[in-house]
């Protein structure tokens, strides 16, 4: 189609480009814009759907480039040299998928579906790679704070809203664009423009249909089976924004600010939580601080969850949530397996040993086994609990897969307090609240320095803390069981989306084949 449409300019496609990336950005915190992201990808797709494949790619990587810039300013805290590579490597995915779209373009073939299957797919790929990708900023999670969008991920994951969200936007502009388009060939054919006109309406109407069938599935959310609740207490007790003094490290600050906030609670619990790095030691290395934590369990007829850096004899680190009974004793270990990459652990480190930054990763933590000793899930007297440490709870694999091992609810035990007062906070509890819609699970997020809180099984937020301020967060959590679609079947809109660019690219291939070849009645033969 872009043989007799004349592509923008450059001028214009950079600011089409920034336009839509800052509109984007908009709709996550620390602004939650969220209409925005209805409209947002407007200005790029209109780029897209007439620019060359390397105009695609640019206005792609200068949507990335701002998008991203915004959302994950958070990483400033670790300088330059972390967050510059980090947003353009972001960005490149969305160059890619900018240049798919119009490489299948070139092919003759264009479609809504072609552009939310590209982007749905794109945003799969950055999710899972390179060192296990960073699922951060999609486009469905900007949709946490509506009820159908939370529903619509029971049914098809975060992805499945992203797809939609793009899907609606993709055949809002053909219908905007319609007027104009209507009989522009196909790149390399002429064809009868009735034909064309009609196969355009199809293809509309499909994209159309999908998006009510979405929207239907969103306002109807998957049902789970209620089996009971569960009693919790998450200790939030950092109040300190800034670096901790020698002293305070050297006097164990945070953990006596933690142990002082156990010592307010009254009554029984289930579940009492110390979340990441609220304990500057490993109990099983510290027999008063382990005295410590049993004697909260024993008083509140509790277990007690903490969190701690665990140093075994063959010099491995581990990032390790530990449970401890009633009783006193240590019934269950679970080691972080999605570990942060420059932040628990530098790839490629003798090979970057010229840049001084890594040294604030002094050591490497090894990432524990995916495997029945490492499932992290809890078994609480039969009520079984999957927990999430920080990171791991945006990577949707890793709660389904906790949830498929019998998890009755979620908990994220998370420290957010390098990132100050940026919006990583509100953005990491919008992946909590599609992880808890995605798997029908209640999920308790558990943060040092906020922000906490109680998220329902639908996704919506119960109860939340504020950054900084000490708390105690109690609530009673339901329990369920059963399997959401989402749950049983993993991401089948990925599936969908290589199907559909598959199709894509063959319909494309063979229209262009049988162009070329001889009409069969010049034949003299």
């Amino acid at each position: 189609m872009e043989g007799s449409v004349q592509a923008p300019n450059a001028r214009l496609t950079f600011g089409a480009s920034a336009l839509s990336g800052l509109l984007m950005a908009c709709a996550f915190p620390p602004f939650g814009v969220w209409p925005l992201a209805l409209v947002a990808l407007l200005p790029l797709l209109w780029i897209w759907s007439r620019a060359t494949i390397w105009r695609a790619a640019w206005s792609g990587f200068v949507f990335g480039i701002i998008c991203f810039g915004v959302v994950l300013s958070w990483t400033w805290y670790f300088g330059a040299v972390a967050i510059l590579p980090l947003i353009a490597a972001q960005a490149l995915y969305i160059a890619a998928v900018g240049a798919a779209i119009a490489a299948i373009r070139r092919l003759g073939v264009a479609s809504p579906l072609i552009v939310a299957a590209a982007w749905a797919l794109g945003e799969y790929l950055r999710g899972t790679w390179p060192l296990g990708g960073l699922a951060w900023g999609e486009v469905g999670t900007a949709f946490s704070p509506i009820a159908p969008a939370r529903g619509l991920a029971g049914w098809a994951g975060a992805l499945g809203v992203t797809f939609v969200v793009v899907l609606f936007q993709a055949l809002l502009l053909e219908l905007i664009l319609n007027a104009s388009r209507r009989g522009v060939a196909g790149a390399g054919g002429e064809g009868s423009g009735a034909h064309r006109s009609q196969a355009h309406r199809i293809h509309l109407a499909i994209a159309a249909l999908l998006v009510l069938i979405f929207l239907a599935a969103g306002l109807n959310p998957p049902k789970t089976r209620s089996i009971g609740d569960l009693k919790i207490a998450a200790i939030q007790g950092n109040d300190l924004n800034r670096r901790l003094t020698s002293d305070e490290v050297y006097n164990e600050v945070l953990t006596e600010k933690h142990l002082q906030l156990a010592r307010q609670l009254k009554g029984n619990f289930d579940l009492i939580i110390f979340p990441e790095s609220a304990l500057m030691s490993d109990p099983e290395a510290d027999p008063l601080l382990r005295s410590k934590i049993v004697e909260i369990g024993r008083r509140h007829n509790a277990f007690v969850l903490i969190n701690a850096i665990n140093r075994e004899q063959d010099g491995a680190i581990y990032n390790t949530n530990r449970l401890y009974a009633g009783d006193g004793s240590l019934v269950a270990n679970y080691s972080k397996t999605h570990l942060v990459p420059f932040g628990e652990y530098v790839p490629w480190r003798s090979e970057l040993s010229f840049i001084s930054a890594i040294e604030q990763v002094p050591e490497d933590f090894t990432a524990g086994q995916n495997n029945a000793s490492n499932s992290g899930v809890l078994n609480l007297d039969g009520k079984k609990i999957g927990n999430l440490i920080c990171f791991e709870s945006v990577f949707p694999e890793l709660a389904r897969r906790q949830v498929r091992g019998g998890a009755h609810a979620l908990i994220v035990s998370t420290n957010n307090r390098s990132y100050r007062r940026s919006a990583n906070s509100a953005q990491h509890v919008q992946s909590s609240q599609m992880r808890a819609a995605e798997t029908g699970r209640a999920l308790v997020q558990a943060s040092i320095s906020g922000i906490s809180a109680i998220i329902d099984p639908l996704g919506h937020i119960e109860k939340r803390t504020e950054l900084f301020k000490p708390a105690i967060l109690e609530a009673n959590v339901p329990l369920r069981a059963g399997e959401t679609p989402y749950v049983k079947h993993g991401p089948l809109i990925v599936k969908v989306s290589v199907l559909i660019l598959v199709a894509a690219v063959a319909f494309g291939f063979l229209r262009r084949r049988l162009q070329t070849m001889p009409s069969g009645g010049d034949s003299s033969e």
